[in-house]
C-alpha cells in the first residue's frame, strides 16, 4: 500500500504540474503541499491520508463497485458533470479516451 501511494502521488504531482492546460493546477499543487506541511511524516507533498483502512477486494464485484466509487468522486464534488470528464481520472481509459497514467485494467 505505501509504495502504490508513493508512486500514485509522485505520478499524479508530475501530471498536474507539467500539464499547461489544467487551470487550477496553482491551486491543487497548493493544497497538496500544505497538507505535506501540516504533517510531520512528510517531507513536502501529501495526497494519500495518511491512515488506511484495507478493504479485502476478493471479488470482481468489491473491485468494480469501489472502482466505480472513485470514479464518481469529481461528479459528485461538482468539478465534472460525466466521470469520463475529469482529466486526472482512469474513468477515462474505460471510455476508451486516453488517459495521462498508464492503468492495468480490471476485466
Amino acid at each position: 500500500m505505501r509504495d502504490m501511494k508513493s508512486f500514485t502521488s509522485t505520478s499524479l504531482r508530475k501530471a498536474i504540474h507539467d500539464n499547461p492546460n489544467e487551470s487550477r493546477k496553482d491551486w491543487m499543487l497548493k493544497i497538496f503541499t500544505d497538507a505535506g506541511m501540516k504533517n510531520k511524516n512528510n517531507i513536502d507533498f501529501q495526497l494519500w491520508q495518511q491512515h488506511n483502512h484495507p478493504i479485502l477486494l476478493d471479488s470482481n464485484y468489491l473491485m468494480q463497485q469501489k472502482l466505480d466509487y472513485i470514479h464518481q468522486n469529481p461528479v459528485k464534488s461538482g468539478i465534472v458533470e460525466n466521470e469520463k470528464d475529469y482529466i486526472y481520472s482512469s474513468a477515462r481509459d474505460y471510455c476508451g479516451i486516453p488517459g495521462l497514467i498508464e492503468i492495468d485494467f480490471i476485466e
